[in-house]
């Protein structure tokens, strides 16, 4: 029997290696996960962590040296019974509002009065923005000279017209006033700037359209501009809410030569301790830094409080 020829096996096919799979997601875009990574380690360790820390801090005592000592709600409770602190809110909302209606009037008129310029518009824009880019040192110190009692302006002013000297940086609410009006001329010329962008987005055929039906000025603004500029108005006043609320330098600066016992103390009678100024004294006078956290927290719930206030108000009015 013939033995046929041994016939080799055909070589196994070599598979293909296997495609790498694409890249997606932070794989994909490190690159530019990585070039945007300073911002969020910086926020991480200047932001969130001493955040962090602050409400950690406020559920215990410590003098900012020794061990610290749990105190729980000890703390909190405290702060609803302290009587400085609600002082230091009440002087903090009546110079709110001294400040921020008449700024919130002024800047209203400032923006409409550059948005009809002609001519300079520039020019007036940035003469009504310098004010708050300006060292708030500089401007508190001035100030302070501005209200003097004996070599003041204002007193001279008054004087002028037949009127008596005013204390204005020895009284209770003439230290309330002397701070509002610096607040007030601090961000008026910032506010106007907003509001005339948002004037600058209403279509001229409305106004037009307003005049050809007989409408005035007045009634063009309250029909047409206020409606329109309610957005705008509403972030405004909650950002003059958010910056009123946490007034510190004001304050510190323009009455720290009247001040007997420190320069966080607000003046006499404590009528210009605002909540942050009070904050800092029981943290750096009294070096009680966990009870300083406990009213830095209480000073956040109130500015939430009186802006989630403000947003309503506006939204309601914008409903109705």
């Amino acid at each position: 029997m013939a033995t046929l020829p041994a016939v080799d096996k055909p070589p196994a096919a070599v598979a293909d290696p296997p495609a790498a799979r694409p890249r997606t997601g932070i794989r994909k875009y490190w690159h530019l996960y990585a070039a945007i990574s300073p911002f969020y380690i910086l926020f991480l360790a200047f932001g969130l962590v001493p955040v962090g820390f602050s409400l950690f801090l406020s559920f215990h005592r410590w003098d900012g040296l020794g061990s610290m000592e749990w105190a729980g709600l000890a703390q909190y409770q405290y702060l609803l019974t302290d009587s400085d602190f609600w002082q230091s809110i009440g002087n903090t909302v009546v110079i709110w509002a001294l400040a921020t209606i008449p700024m919130l009037f002024i800047a209203m008129v400032t923006a409409v009065m550059l948005n009809s310029a002609v001519r300079l518009k520039n020019v007036y824009r940035f003469a009504y923005f310098l004010p708050n880019v300006t060292s708030i040192v500089a401007v508190a110190i001035i100030f302070g000279s501005v209200f003097s009692t004996n070599f003041g302006l204002v007193n001279a002013l008054l004087q002028a017209v037949g009127l008596d000297q005013v204390a204005w940086l020895n009284t209770p609410w003439g230290i309330k006033v002397a701070i509002a009006t610096l607040m007030t001329w601090q961000w008026t010329g910032y506010n106007a700037i907003i509001f005339l962008a948002g004037l600058q987005t209403i279509p001229g055929d409305l106004y037009e359209a307003a005049r050809i039906d007989g409408a005035g000025p007045v009634q063009t603004f309250f029909r047409i501009t206020l409606p329109l500029m309610r957005p705008v108005l509403l972030f405004v006043l909650v950002v003059s809410t958010v910056t009123g609320l946490q007034s510190f330098a004001e304050p510190q600066v323009l009455l720290q030569t009247t001040a007997n016992e420190s320069t966080f103390s607000g003046g006499p009678d404590h009528a210009g301790r605002t909540m942050v100024l009070y904050f800092f004294q029981q943290t750096f006078d009294n070096n009680d830094f966990g009870y300083g956290a406990a009213v830095a927290w209480g000073i956040f719930l109130v500015v939430v409080l009186f802006s989630i206030i403000n947003w309503r108000l506006v939204q309601r009015r914008g409903e109705d």
